[in-house]
């Protein structure tokens, strides 16, 4: 492997092709719409991307990480025609499983591999290279190109078939998003009873309800600071996904649609861009009518 593509620069991407740039021993190719984000990783030793297509042209392994499923399939269709036997594509975005599976077929024609692998944890994390990754898809495939993903994280799995690892992401976030909001409403409680932020989270380490939510957020719930490290609008999608997963399959999780309740609300208010933990503001406003 002697060239690596990587396309979509945005937060995450960023950090994560840094470290792929200072850790990988050949050419690093970077695109993005941005050409600010595209020069920012210039400066740190990529080469500059005109197109995806060039990408595909050039590159052993791309790696795509962009929003949503509507933007994996406008990139991938502008590649595909330039896809050829023995490429092997990881996608890292997070978009629902089914449109990743209906690619991951596209791509298999040209006699490239995709694998989905989606990350945890958020920008923090990724500019210490120490991101959770799931990966589905063949398996032959992630093994040839796990040095590469140990280059972004420091936890990765196999799941299983195309589409398994985006499954397990959203299923991970759902999971957090479940017990943020449950952080969410007893910090309320707390408050309208006369407890301290501070106070609540240091009882509550002394017994079985501790969670990293709880303590890495503290500090900014406290502040009133909601700067992004991951946005409320990229959970609402995850969300979302989930909730599209339920209802495709028949299951009926009460949960979730509580929590998408939470995150609709938190749309229709505009903190879309604000941190996820900014659906604290949706659960106090709520509590009050």
């Amino acid at each position: 492997m002697k060239t690596i593509g990587f396309i979509g620069l945005g937060l995450m991407g960023e950090a994560m092709s840094k470290n792929i740039v200072a850790k990988f021993d050949g050419k690093v190719a970077v695109y993005d719409l941005n050409p600010d984000a595209v020069a920012s990783l210039v400066s740190a030793g990529a080469t500059a991307g005109t197109s995806a297509e060039e990408i595909a042209l050039t590159a052993d392994v791309i790696i795509t990480m962009v929003p949503r499923s509507e933007h994996v399939q406008a990139v991938y269709a502008q590649m595909m025609p330039f896809l050829r036997n023995g490429q092997i594509l990881i996608d890292m975005s997070t978009i629902d499983p089914a449109v990743s599976q209906a690619v991951a077929r596209q791509v298999a024609e040209t006699g490239a591999t995709m694998l989905d692998a989606p990350v945890v944890k958020s920008v923090p994390a990724a500019i210490k290279a120490e991101l959770g990754i799931y990966i589905g898809g063949c398996r032959e495939s992630y093994q040839r190109v796990s040095h590469i993903l140990a280059m972004m994280g420091c936890n990765q799995i196999y799941m299983g078939e195309n589409g398994s690892g985006l499954v397990m992401k959203v299923l991970h976030n759902l999971q957090v998003a479940g017990i943020q909001n449950t952080v969410n409403e007893m910090l309320v409680a707390a408050d309208h009873f006369g407890i301290a932020k501070a106070d609540f989270q240091q009882a509550i380490s002394y017994g079985g309800a501790s969670n990293f939510y709880l303590t890495s957020k503290i500090n900014s719930l406290i502040a009133e600071d909601y700067s992004t490290a991951f946005s409320l609008q990229n959970m609402a999608k995850d969300v979302g996904i989930m909730k599209t997963l339920l209802d495709e399959s028949g299951l009926n999780l009460p949960g979730v649609g509580l929590v998408k309740t939470v995150y609709e609300q938190g749309l229709a208010s505009g903190l879309g861009g604000e941190d996820f933990c900014a659906t604290y503001k949706v659960v106090k406003q709520q509590s009050q009518h």
